[in-house]
């Protein structure tokens, strides 16, 4: 939790972000960010703070720098961004770096199978999401000063050496299916096809938030793990969440009577991406699914390792953590031994 006085806040806010006023109040948003979340009021202006978290930190965790200057960059785009109102030093009134942007209003769906929506908003909804990837993954990122946000080379296999690393550091209990995973995807590692594009890295339905009264994405949120990459990341990534239960601690739809809902099948989805981008349908798709999967599991053997140590944001529930990641290297095996 940040330690901070409000009325030292408020002066340093007044001197970096244009306008800024009086500081009404300051409240924290949920549990869930991995970067802890605030809402500043001020008069009748609303304005979001977005924060590292205090502590030691991985070195190229928590990104709140990468995050703001993808945003930036996309402003002026046709990919839906809050307006970005300052940067920050490290030395800040809340101790660490942080983001000022704008607080837009609008809904956030929770569960992909969209249970409050009618079959005709719930295709909509799945329509833009599948337009808002496309677009992104059509922005060149040398026209927006991107062009050095990722490193060269081939991005699977960089990104399995990083993953594989990160959870081999971070391993609590052993688990034969994540290390036969890190096995089978460097044996099918995918050749390098020149494909790049400014990659968001957790593209999934909570990530967005849709407009309050009609189905259009107003903003695209939670940057923190977007790079310079292969399209197909994301596109595998948001499939693979579907793919997960519907149930518990998942947000998937597996089991989901996709048709009965009004929503696309994976096939469709993939399929109307493709179109919209002018690319042929990937082949391999297995592999770029068990990859989603397993860099996910890595991502929460992280979060597990550092509840496990007392350095997490919301310790609760790390039982459940360890029999979700346990699920997930399970359901990668069984989808790549296929």
């Amino acid at each position: 939790m940040h330690k901070y006085d409000q009325r030292e806040l408020e002066h340093y806010l007044q001197e970096n972000v244009e306008g800024f006023g009086t500081l009404d109040a300051i409240e924290k948003f949920g549990d869930g960010q991995s970067n802890p979340t605030y809402k500043l009021t001020s008069g009748a202006q609303a304005y979001v703070l977005r924060a590292k978290p205090p502590g030691k930190l991985l070195k190229s965790a928590h990104a709140v720098d990468r995050e703001f200057r993808v945003m930036k960059a996309l402003e002026g785009t046709d990919v839906p961004v809050p307006r970005m109102y300052h940067l920050s030093s490290a030395d800040t009134p809340m101790g660490t770096q942080f983001i000022v942007m704008e607080m837009m209003e609008g809904r956030i769906f929770w569960d992909p199978a969209l249970p409050e929506l009618s079959n005709q908003d719930r295709a909509a909804v799945y329509d833009r999401m599948n337009l808002t990837l496309a677009r992104l993954h059509s922005v060149d990122p040398n026209a927006v000063g991107l062009g050095d946000y990722g490193k060269p080379g081939n991005y699977f296999a960089r990104q399995l050496e990083r993953w594989s690393g990160q959870y081999t550091a971070s391993e609590t209990d052993p688990l034969p299916d994540a290390d036969w995973l890190i096995d089978w995807l460097e044996a099918h590692m995918v050749p390098d096809d020149g494909a790049i594009s400014i990659v968001h890295g957790d593209y999934r339905i909570d990530n967005m938030m849709f407009a309050p009264h009609r189905i259009d994405v107003v903003a695209l949120l939670d940057w923190e793990l977007s790079t310079l990459g292969h399209p197909l990341a994301d596109l595998a990534y948001q499939c693979m969440h579907w793919r997960l239960p519907h149930e518990g601690h998942f947000r998937g739809l597996g089991g989901v009577d996709r048709a009965s809902l009004g929503l696309p099948s994976e096939e469709q989805y993939v399929a109307l991406y493709c179109k919209r981008r002018g690319i042929e349908q990937p082949a391999n798709w297995t592999f770029y699914l068990v990859f989603s999967f397993f860099r996910l599991l890595a991502i929460l053997q992280g979060v597990l390792r550092r509840g496990l140590d007392g350095n997490a944001s919301n310790p609760r529930d790390l039982g459940q953590m360890r029999h979700v990641i346990e699920v997930m290297a399970k359901q990668a095996r069984l989808l790549a031994d296929g």
